[in-house]
């Protein structure tokens, strides 16, 4: 199934299996998360769309992600899944954990919570990678 060079189904799958991690992240890590934020359930707690469209963003955030690093991937022609498991985390830790530190360090945000939620995004790159090389591009 691929079309223009890229391999529409391991994007499609490993999106799919980024957000079913996060799923399963924060439901595991869900008070931590709370306490690492200040904030309680009741805090958070939105109404209709406005408690939907965190879930959409992250679906539509997992989708690119799995785009970027299939392209990334072919473009270095490592399409494997070693190759997706070091490119993941080559991107973690080059672009997502190092943007994360900053914007956590200025925002005041707790260690714990650059943690939780860095920990959460090399898990998903792994996945992603892991799929995409399985699959191929």
């Amino acid at each position: 199934m691929a079309f223009a060079g890229m391999n529409y189904l391991s994007i499609v799958v490993a999106a799919l299996a980024g957000f079913g991690v996060g799923a399963i992240w924060y439901m595991v890590l869900g008070t931590a998360w709370l306490d690492a934020l200040g904030k309680t359930e009741d805090d958070i707690k939105g109404s209709g769309a406005a408690q939907a469209m965190p879930f959409i963003i992250a679906l539509v955030a997992d989708l690119v992600m799995a785009i970027m690093l299939a392209g990334l991937m072919g473009h270095l022609g490592d399409v494997s899944v070693r190759g997706g498991l070091i490119s993941g985390f080559f991107i973690w830790v080059g672009f997502v954990i190092t943007t994360m530190g900053v914007n956590h360090a200025f925002s005041g945000a707790s260690p714990k919570l650059t943690a939780i939620d860095g920990g959460h995004w090399l898990a998903v790159l792994l996945v992603m990678g892991a799929i995409i090389g399985a699959f191929g591009v």
